[in-house]
């Protein structure tokens, strides 16, 4: 059954909202901070912003865990070496963040870890503490991948740092 009220705010949310939650000085704190983190682990954190959803989609169920596994896709986070990439996906409009971690780390991180970090970013978002709430759950994130997954000798950085605004529909 589709929520009505879920739809009706994809369908109503302007498509500049993001920026009031993230304007350049956020972005830029953010990407620091995915920047700082990748030295002390190896793997490969990107951050996405989706506004909303077309009504359509919402309409026919999709979910923002879907949907970050499209994203996880089409970003191409799955294209390390050592299959190290973690997706971290906000659908804005529902506020709602989805941990998306490539085979390499999903077999050495429990998936309840990614979930403790998912809630206290939302929990940050409630209280419009968007740059905290991204920034805390990259340092969270960063923990538990310098715990399962050290840096080797040779640590590239494969993904890009910036964070990345997805246009909403884009596949």
């Amino acid at each position: 059954m589709v929520n009505v009220k879920r739809w009706l705010k994809h369908l109503f949310m302007p498509p500049w909202a993001w920026r009031r939650a993230f304007p350049r000085a956020t972005l830029d704190a953010i990407e620091s901070a995915i920047r700082e983190s990748e030295t002390r682990h190896g793997g490969e954190i990107r951050f996405a912003i989706e506004n909303s959803l077309p009504a359509s989609w919402v309409w026919r169920g999709m979910t923002g865990r879907k949907r970050a596994l499209e994203a996880f896709s089409f970003l191409r986070v799955w294209d390390t070496e050592h299959n190290s990439g973690v997706l971290v996906y906000l659908l804005l409009a529902d506020r709602d963040i989805e941990i998306i971690a490539d085979r390499g780390i999903a077999a050495r991180v429990d998936p309840a870890a990614w979930g403790v970090v998912a809630q206290a970013m939302e929990m940050d978002f409630r209280r419009g503490e968007f740059e905290h709430g991204v920034v805390e759950g990259i340092r969270q994130i960063s923990t538990l991948l310098a715990a399962h997954f050290p840096p080797g000798k040779r640590n590239p950085d494969e993904l890009p740092d910036r964070p990345v605004i997805v246009p909403s529909g884009y596949k």
